[in-house]
């Protein structure tokens, strides 16, 4: 099928062709919600992606379709450079699902230019997705952008230890995950992140001991210290 691939409509019809209920189900037990999904695999939106290219008017039509894959599509899609503090905002509220997220989050955001001030900002916020995009933001920081400084991250650890005792699983998870990442950076901020994790978890909280512990047995493994020494 041959497509206009600046036309929402034409990408959103070749996204249908590849529907699958079985997928949406599936994606439910996962915890995706399944209100406006298509069940398109990844790769498939990802290979459109790579068709489109960057194209931020596209992507932010895509994002008002509401669906589901067109969303993902739309963070893939979208350029960082053209991001506004009102569109961030807007889309970080309509979050709905872990998935879209974390993708929007770790494709998009974390490479706009106010990526350290929505961490900030985000991991202060209720709302469980809004909450859970501060600490992805966090972890895509840590991952990709190679040029920060130390004292970045250094400065997001007492952020984790607040955000610990949040027992809701998506944020707890998101929290988890920031630490992880942060403490695989290089050696420096491995040692600040098991310092932070030994006194998580010492707090009196469920999740802040589960994320604590399973930090620690990553952090402090012999697969992450090697790879950090070298």
């Amino acid at each position: 099928m041959k497509m206009d691939l600046t036309n929402a409509s034409e990408i959103l019809s070749y996204l249908r062709r590849f529907s699958s209920p079985e997928n949406v189900a599936g994606m439910a037990r996962f915890g995706i919600s399944k209100t406006n999904t298509l069940g398109v695999s990844i790769p498939v939106i990802r290979d459109v992606a790579r068709k489109i290219g960057t194209n931020h008017s596209l992507a932010l039509e895509l994002w008002e379709t509401g669906i589901h894959e067109a969303r993902l599509l739309a963070g893939f899609v979208d350029d960082p450079e053209r991001v506004t503090n009102a569109q961030m905002e807007k889309w970080v509220k309509s979050f709905d699902s872990w998935d879209v997220c974390d993708q929007v989050c770790s494709s998009l955001f974390d490479e706009t230019r106010l990526a350290t001030k929505k961490v900030i900002e985000w991991s202060k916020k209720d709302a469980e997705f809004v909450k859970r995009a501060g600490f992805v933001l966090m972890a895509a920081l840590a991952v990709h952008n190679k040029e920060a400084d130390d004292k970045l991250f250094l400065s997001f650890l007492p952020i984790i230890k607040r955000g610990s005792s949040d027992d809701r699983n998506f944020v707890r998870k998101a929290v988890n995950w920031a630490l992880r990442q942060i403490g695989k950076r290089n050696l420096k901020l491995n040692r600040a992140a098991v310092k932070t994790a030994k006194e998580i978890q010492r707090l009196d909280s469920k999740s802040a001991k589960w994320i604590a512990s399973d930090a620690l047995r990553e952090l402090t493994g012999e697969a992450v210290l090697t790879r950090l020494k070298k």
